[in-house]
């Protein structure tokens, strides 16, 4: 498998910055809605996936030491083995990812290819237009395997909804100062490894070198329950959205529902966890990995 040496991916991150931030702003825009629908695809895929095991008994959950813990933590496995196929899709399609960008932008400013107007710029198109592509995707499953429809016509949530819902609540769990600083951290910690993702899959030619790069990072950020800005742009909605099919027993079972809500959604999740993602790739990525291969860059030129 071929592979570039490290300086050179650091080199390469700059002109694939640059190159994002040339792009029209129709272009930033629809790259972007392609971007949040592959996440979304990703995000449902591993609510799918991970349905049932947490909330399964021992019985059910045959094989396992202790079902009440050894499934939570399998749940979580699950959920990562599965997400990473966002991503892939995404820098194999050239779609455009805020978060990714949250470090290859800023690399082509450090290494004065472009301008810190052109970085902002480049950033409030895409993330509307993974706004916009999660949002598409959250209606399809909402009103497609997160429900079911009855011979009368009646609509309810089915088992998938619920996992939606549940995992909804949890990610506007954030209360108060400590919550909020929980969830920046969080969203430093994702955006590392995202953006290493990324480095990595600018490291290989090949496309096996390319998916295993992307891979192994991405399931280590969602297995550890980080928080991603444009993943929460489907699970938080997704769950909004099934919300109303949900029947008393359903809720019953679902504590802090109350919470949930579109002010919450941005309050209580994406306005820390984007501002966390943009640190965790900006600084922790782009500014340290550009300072540690400074003159190495310069000598390229």
């Amino acid at each position: 498998m071929a592979f570039h040496p490290p300086v050179a991916i650091v080199a390469k991150a700059g002109d694939a910055g640059k190159y994002k931030t040339g792009l029209p702003a129709w272009n930033m825009l629809l790259r972007g809605f392609f971007s949040g629908a592959f996440i979304a695809m990703g995000a449902g895929l591993a609510t799918v996936c991970s349905t049932g095991i947490v909330a399964g008994t021992a019985a059910t959950n045959a094989g396992f030491v202790n079902a009440g813990f050894a499934s939570a933590g399998v749940a979580q496995l699950i959920l990562g083995a599965v997400f990473p196929v966002g991503l892939i899709i995404t820098i194999l399609t050239g779609a455009e990812l805020f978060t990714g960008d949250a470090m290859l932008a800023p690399v082509a400013a450090f290494i004065h290819k472009v301008s810190w107007a052109a970085v902002l710029n480049l950033w409030v198109w895409v993330y509307i237009g993974n706004l916009i592509g999660s949002l598409v995707w959250a209606y399809i499953m909402s009103y497609g395997p997160y429900t079911s429809v009855s011979a009368t016509g009646t609509i309810t949530a089915s088992a998938f909804g619920v996992r939606a819902v549940q995992i909804g609540i949890a990610k506007i769990s954030y209360f108060g100062t400590a919550g909020l600083w929980s969830a920046f951290l969080k969203g430093i910690g994702c955006n590392w490894l995202v953006n290493l993702a990324v480095l990595l899959g600018i490291c290989a030619d090949d496309l096996i070198g390319k998916f295993f790069g992307i891979w192994f990072p991405i399931m280590a950020f969602v297995s550890s329950g980080l928080e991603h800005s444009v993943a929460n742009m489907m699970f938080i909605p997704a769950a909004l959205m099934t919300q109303p099919y949900l029947t008393e027993a359903q809720i019953a079972t679902l504590p802090g529902i109350a919470n949930l809500s579109w002010v919450t959604m941005w309050t209580q999740n994406l306005i820390p966890v984007t501002i966390g993602n943009i640190v965790g790739g900006m600084v922790f990525v782009g500014l340290l990995y550009w300072i540690a291969f400074r003159k190495e860059i310069q000598a390229l030129k």
